[in-house]
C-alpha cells in the first residue's frame, strides 16, 4: 500500500500530476511552419502587397487569428521568412553561429575560407533568393519592409567587412585591396539579385553558381590565385 498517497482516514489524494507541454509545442510549431509556407508561396508568387492575411490563413489551414497569434502581422511574417531562409533552420540563427561562418573559421587558408562561403551562399540563396527579391520589391511602397530591406541588407555589410578582415588574417588577400573593397566584391556578387541573374533566369544550378563564386572570389582576391 502506498501510504503516501493515503489521507488521514485511508481515501486517495491526488497527486498533481505533471503537465507535458511537449505535444502542444510540436502543434504550435508544426501551425507555424505551416504560415510561413503559405506565406512564403503567396509573397514569392503574387507579391506581398496582394497578400492579405485572410489568403495566408486559408491556405495554411488556420484561423486569421491564428495567424497573429503563432506569428504576427505581415511585416513580422516576411522577417521571419527572411531570417529562417537565411539560418536554414525553423528558427533564426545568429551569424556566428551558424555552421558554415564556424567552418570559415576553422579553414586554414583563403581558398578553403572562399569555397566553404561561396558553396554556403549557392544553398543559402536557394531559399533566401525568391523571399528577398519579394521584400526588395514590397520595400518600395511599405515602410515596414523598407526597413527590414535596409536593416538586412547593412547587416549583410557588416559580415562582409568581418569576412573580408578573416580573409586578411591569412596574409593571402592583394594588397592593393582594403577590407572595404573586398567587402563590396563579395557582398555585390552574394547578392540575390546575382543569384536571380544566373540560376533563375539563365538556368545555372545551385553547384554551378556556387563553383563559379568559388572560382571569381580567389582569381579576384587573392594575390597569387591557384592556376587552374
Amino acid at each position: 500500500m502506498n501510504i503516501g498517497r493515503l489521507g488521514r482516514v485511508g481515501r486517495t489524494v491526488n497527486t498533481p500530476r505533471r503537465y507535458d507541454n511537449t505535444r502542444r509545442r510540436e502543434r504550435a510549431e508544426e501551425t507555424r511552419r505551416s504560415i510561413l509556407s503559405a506565406a512564403r508561396i503567396l509573397f514569392t508568387s503574387q507579391g506581398y502587397a496582394a497578400t492579405a492575411i485572410a489568403q495566408i490563413a486559408e491556405r495554411a489551414d488556420v484561423s486569421v487569428d491564428t495567424v497573429y497569434t503563432a506569428v504576427g502581422r505581415k511585416p513580422e511574417i516576411m522577417r521571419e521568412l527572411v531570417e529562417v531562409a537565411i539560418s536554414g533552420q525553423d528558427r533564426p540563427v545568429p551569424a556566428e553561429e551558424r555552421d558554415y561562418v564556424l567552418q570559415i573559421r576553422e579553414a586554414g587558408s583563403a581558398q578553403e575560407k572562399i569555397t566553404v562561403y561561396a558553396e554556403s551562399i549557392a544553398a543559402i540563396q536557394t531559399r533566401l533568393g525568391p523571399v528577398f527579391l519579394a521584400l526588395r520589391d514590397a520595400a518600395s511602397t511599405d515602410t515596414d519592409c523598407r526597413t527590414l530591406w535596409t536593416q538586412v541588407s547593412e547587416r549583410r555589410r557588416e559580415n562582409m567587412l568581418r569576412f573580408a578582415a578573416d580573409l586578411r588574417a591569412t596574409g593571402e588577400l592583394r594588397g592593393d585591396l582594403s577590407d572595404a573593397a573586398v567587402a563590396d566584391i563579395v557582398w555585390s556578387m552574394n547578392a540575390p539579385e546575382y543569384w536571380e541573374l544566373l540560376v533563375h533566369r539563365r538556368g545555372w544550378t545551385a553547384e554551378e553558381f556556387g563553383a563559379w563564386l568559388a572560382d571569381a572570389w580567389v582569381r579576384l582576391l587573392l594575390s597569387n590565385p591557384p592556376e587552374r
